[in-house]
């Protein structure tokens, strides 16, 4: 197998798969498995209030079932919070990161109330040191945030970032693209809860497992561009990305796990074979 060409599908066992989950498993593979390349499959199951064992269970049944093989063993990231908690600790002591005692609903009213209509993305800042103490004194929760600010200093003109689209983005985007971490403001590093949230997690496990190809979906696509930022910052390679269409049901769509979308499991149960379901999303044999 070629190490020039490394990929994955990351789900997180929160519920059971569905069509959008088998289509951007199937890309990933297929692509892979075109170039002799390598698939990784990894388990982000860092949300210990909604991942649940028989959820990753029945996910490594249907992706089998589907025909997809993968290495082992499976990088699962709630086995690595050390390495998540050594990362935001190294960027605290650069002073990239603050603690924000803000919750969602607060950011939210917040934005409402903007007077120029609702903001695009949160911009904070520390607190006074005598304010953060009174809160950590009171147990207040907080969130690691990383600070723009602080950031733009550390790498210089955010202009001078960007990552490469090899695939399309929601918007026709392609090819050389200048990252624009801004339009997602300070994005959530990790919360006092849980040692790390989804941004840090995924760089720097695609770091840790040499990811060379990162293929998802358009929802994904502004997320890039937080994440190349930090990439620059813990000096992380930067892997190619291909960000494909979200499959959508008749009605126009996404599937989502949320809208409660036929499962896998109820596809399999109905009598549906796997060749069938394959041809279905366009991938035959």
């Amino acid at each position: 197998m070629s190490a020039s060409f490394v990929t994955r599908f990351a789900p997180s066992p929160t519920g059971y798969l569905h069509r959008g989950h088998a289509f951007s498993a199937l890309t990933a593979f297929e692509a892979a498995r075109a170039v002799n390349g390598r698939f990784i499959l990894r388990i982000e199951d860092i949300d210990a209030t909604r991942c649940r064992p028989e959820y990753e269970t029945a996910l490594l049944e249907d992706l089998a079932w589907l025909g997809i093989s993968w290495e082992e063993p499976v990088r699962r990231q709630s086995a690595h919070l050390a390495d998540y908690e050594a990362a935001i600790e190294s960027l605290r002591a650069r002073n990239l990161v603050y603690r924000c005692f803000r919750t969602r609903k607060d950011i939210a009213e917040a934005a409402v109330s903007a007077p120029h209509g609702p903001v695009e993305a949160f911009r904070g800042g520390p607190l006074h040191p005598n304010e953060e103490d009174r809160f950590l004194s009171e147990g207040r929760p907080f969130a690691w945030r990383l600070s723009l600010d602080e950031a733009r200093e550390a790498v210089g003109a955010f202009q001078k970032l960007s990552f490469r689209e090899y695939g399309e983005g929601p918007r026709g985007e392609r090819g050389r693209i200048v990252a624009r971490p801004e339009l997602a403001g300070d994005v959530v590093l990790a919360r006092k809860d849980v040692g790390v949230a989804y941004h840090l997690a995924v760089v720097l496990d695609d770091a840790k497992q040499k990811i060379t190809h990162v293929i998802r979906g358009h929802d994904l696509f502004e997320a890039t561009h937080p994440q190349r930022l930090l990439q620059a910052l813990l000096g992380l390679p930067t892997p190619a990305y291909c960000h494909h269409p979200l499959l959508t049901d008749a009605e126009g769509r996404r599937f989502a796990k949320r809208d409660k979308a036929q499962t896998l499991r109820e596809i399999r149960a109905s009598g549906v074979t796997a060749q069938a379901l394959r041809a279905e999303l366009g991938f035959p044999g």
